[in-house]
Order: structure tokens, then sequence, then C-alpha cells
């Protein structure tokens, strides 16, 4: 005769520390017996919780990255729907939903700007589609494409610029997850067409490593994603001219979290730059944190510069002058902060002015 389970005899296992998942496939479990079962597993009663109580766990860091077996896509239009609307896919969706409600929070892009992806297989890649705000994104609405670009998957229409993530995950394997935003202080580098300096903060240097620049391509273009995705090996943080910012990581949170990273490191150095010198903390201690970021398992392209590269920050010139003769606004050729040179600017307004009015 089979064995029938009452919510009696799972009150007995859970007390004596037993599994109460080890119950027979055979046996009869009562209605109540199955609501006892679901609330010792809530809380975790069962003979591997309590063996795992007597030894303490050893502390996690979470690790978001998706995985697949490689050469295992699914291949027929069946397949590949079965997997898009998989559970595990599914967790994937609502977390780039999540990490797109947290650009547009920050502030990171209007209307329908940004864009992100996650790698998902040798050929498939999740997107957002266009013409979405990010704030407002929900899961149904993500799409799949596969390496070259075609969707495969999804009602809406992906992202135009999707291209230029997958040219990075062409060129760098590493990267899982790619994030495009708008960022006010980081974008307004990328229209100077200047990267900040480095040795400044120890954060940036970890977690971003030099800050890459890419020129300027008309958006969605093949040329745009071939310009980026040389870059991509050598810098996780890229600069467009006149665009904006992508970055990638292994996950979509850790490739948002270097997005936050670039945004506020170039808020910082500006504001820095308008109270009149910076100082930087030397190539040493640069090395330093580089060493970090490579233990960490992040590319460090400058792993072979001499001492004098490191923070060579030359070609960093913040701050306007005026032209009194031509009217342009060149920010490449004054250094605030020193008195002199803001004594000879208000001189050249000046006499500017004088001349106007003497006309």
């Amino acid at each position: 005769m089979k064995k029938v389970y009452t919510a009696r005899d799972i009150a007995e296992i859970v007390a004596a520390g037993g599994d109460v998942t080890a119950i027979p496939t055979n046996a009869v479990v009562t209605p109540s017996a199955r609501d006892a079962i679901r609330e010792a597993l809530k809380k975790g009663h069962t003979g591997k919780a309590t063996a795992a109580a007597a030894k303490p766990a050893e502390p996690m860091v979470p690790d978001y990255e998706y995985h697949w077996v490689k050469g295992n896509d699914p291949k027929t239009p069946e397949a590949i729907q079965a997997f898009f609307n998989s559970p595990e896919i599914q967790v994937l969706k609502e977390r780039m939903c999540d990490m797109g409600r947290r650009i547009w929070a920050r502030s990171f892009c209007d209307g329908n700007g940004g864009n992100i992806t996650i790698r998902v297989g040798d050929n498939l890649v999740l997107c957002t589609p266009t013409l979405i705000s990010k704030g407002y994104i929900q899961p149904d609405e993500i799409c799949m494409v596969d390496m070259d670009g075609k969707q495969v998957a999804g009602t809406r229409k992906r992202t135009s610029e999707c291209n230029t993530h997958l040219a990075i995950m062409k060129a760098t394997p590493e990267a899982k997850s790619c994030v495009h935003a708008h960022p006010i202080y980081a974008t307004a580098f990328a229209v100077c067409g200047m990267v900040p300096p480095t040795c400044l903060i120890p954060e940036p240097e970890v977690f971003l490593g030099q800050i890459g620049l890419a020129p300027y391509e008309t958006p969605g273009t093949p040329e745009m994603a071939e310009t980026v995705g040389r870059l991509a090996p050598d810098h996780q943080s890229i600069l467009m001219e006149n665009h904006g910012v992508i970055v990638w990581g292994k996950d979509v949170e850790d490739a948002y979290w270097k997005m936050e990273n670039t945004e506020s490191y170039c808020q910082t150095v500006y504001v820095a730059s308008q109270l009149g010198g910076m100082k930087t903390y030397g190539p040493q201690k640069l090395k330093d944190l580089m060493n970090i970021r490579t233990s960490l398992g992040m590319p460090e392209k400058r792993s072979d510069w001499k001492e004098c590269e490191l923070c060579d920050n030359a070609e960093f010139r913040p701050g306007v002058v005026c032209q009194a003769d031509t009217g342009v606004i060149n920010p490449m050729n004054f250094k605030p902060g020193g008195k002199d040179e803001t004594e000879a600017l208000v001189q050249k307004v000046t006499d500017m002015i004088m001349k106007q009015l003497g006309s």
C-alpha cells in the first residue's frame, strides 16, 4: 500500500530535521501536506538546509552573467520562439526593463533615446525596440536579433542602433551586454571631443579603465558600428563624438554601472575644473589601481605603458576663450583658475565691448 503523507507527517519530518523533498514519488500526499511542504521550503526547513546550518555558507558575490552552451542555439522558428519565451529569458527581459527605468530616472536619456542589449547565445541577442521610452518599457516589448542584426523574435521592431552593440560583441566576446545613453556631462565631453583626465579618482580607473573616444559617424550606420567596435577591446566605456556614450560589461547590470561611473566621473571632473586646478595622485598609484582592475578580469590596455604616459593629461584643456576677431568659442585653449588668464579674458571681452560701443 502506498504511504499517505498528511500535514502532521510533514510537521514531524520538519521537527526531526528531515528533508521534505525526499518523499517517495509514488507516495500519496494530501492537499494539506502539499501546503505544509511549500511552507517548509519557504522557511528553509529541509535536510539540506539543516546540514548547511551546521557550517555557515561562504559569502558570495551576486553574478548575473548569462551562460549558454556553445553550439546549442535554437535553430527552427518554433525553437527560437520557445527559447525567447522561456523563464530564463523572461528574467533577462525584466532585468533589461529595470535598467531602462534606471537610465530614465537618472536623466541619462530623453524621449526614446538609449538602447540596451544582452547576448544570450552564439548568434542571439536580446535588444530594446525602437521608439520607446526606456522609463516605461515592458518585458513583452523586448525583441531578439541574430548577430547580423536580423530580427528573429518579438512584436516590436528592434532598435536601429543595435548593430553598434553587435560590433562590440563581435570584437569583444567578454562583452555580453551593452548600454547606450546620452548622460548630460559625459555627452558634453563627447561634444567637445575630449575624454576626462586620468589619475584623479580611484573608482573610474578600476571599473572603467581608460575611456575611449570614437570619431563621429551617423548613428545606426555601418561606419558607426565599425568605428566603435574597433575601440571596444581596449575600452569598456566609449564616448561617441557629438552623440553620447556606450559601455559594455559581462551582464546588463555591470554595463549599466559603467554608464553611471562614466557620468559621475565626467560631472566631478567638470566641477573640479571650475574650482581652479586639479591634483593627480601620480602613475605609481595608478598602477596599483590597474592591478586591481586586472585582478577582477577586466581588460587593461595600459599595462605596458611608461609612467610618463599613464597620467599624461596634456590634451585636457577645459574652459572657453571668446576670440573678438571671429566670435569663435574655442573650448581647448583656455585653462581656468589662473589670475593672469582670467584678467586677460576680461580685458579681451572689455576691449571687444568698447570697440562695438565706439562704432
